[in-house]
């Protein structure tokens, strides 16, 4: 599953990357991590409705929705945070989760360990160098993440390389033709048309999920 030379070591519930010194490649995440315990709160209370101008609820419904179809399968998740994804995904999937906070991971841990996943990994890496082999996951989730994202290009590269064909990426994430509130919304955002191009430019199929939900788009790719 990992890449060819790709040291990783397990600390408890985690994977973290190895460099050429023998050291763990460490991240800044957003939030630090000493204030990961608060990331679930300041989603719900203040991101949602007060910077997407939308609803928690109807955000997993739609996913609920979009995924209620998916089992059995190897699913990657890209910046999976505390692991909002037991929410709206089977648990009889192989998920792999993928972050550059530990903290948040190791919550998303015990709510995958809770919900029932019994084969769930994590790894502390970024998003824009996987540690993973080429054409092994089956699905793709980018769920509130990709516009904080340095590079999103190199990040798209990756999700090709990473898929196998006929795979599919789902992504929700915030444009600013659907902030109608002209809210101050943290990262890079990118239009839907933006978006389109991006994955036409690594043969991704772009395809618009029929949802409102405030500033957010919902979308699929196919490879």
């Amino acid at each position: 599953m990992l890449k060819s030379g790709v040291r990783i070591i397990r600390k408890k519930d985690l994977n973290y990357r190895i460099d050429g010194q023998g050291r763990i490649v460490r991240f800044r995440p957003w939030l630090g991590d000493s204030f990961s315990f608060l990331y679930d709160t300041i989603m719900k209370n203040s991101i949602f409705p007060r910077k997407f101008g939308g609803q928690m609820s109807i955000h997993y419904d739609i996913l609920t929705q979009e995924l209620k179809g998916v089992h059995d399968k190897r699913v990657l998740e890209l910046a999976a945070g505390s692991g909002s994804a037991v929410n709206f995904l089977a648990k009889d999937n192989h998920y792999t989760g993928t972050d550059i906070s530990p903290g948040l991971l190791k919550r998303a841990a015990r709510n995958f360990k809770t919900a029932g996943f019994e084969d769930a990994k994590f790894y502390v890496v970024n998003a824009d160098e996987l540690p993973f082999d080429n054409n092994v996951f089956d699905l793709c989730l980018c769920i509130l993440s990709l516009n904080f994202f340095s590079d999103a290009r190199k990040v798209f590269q990756e999700i090709k390389r990473v898929l196998v064909p006929g795979a599919v990426f789902i992504c929700s994430v915030p444009v600013p033709e659907r902030n109608k509130r002209q809210n101050t919304i943290r990262g890079t955002l990118y239009s839907e048309e933006e978006l389109k191009t991006i994955c036409r430019e690594y043969s991704l199929k772009f395809e618009s999920i029929p949802a409102e939900n405030g500033a957010l788009l919902y979308f699929r790719a196919f490879l």
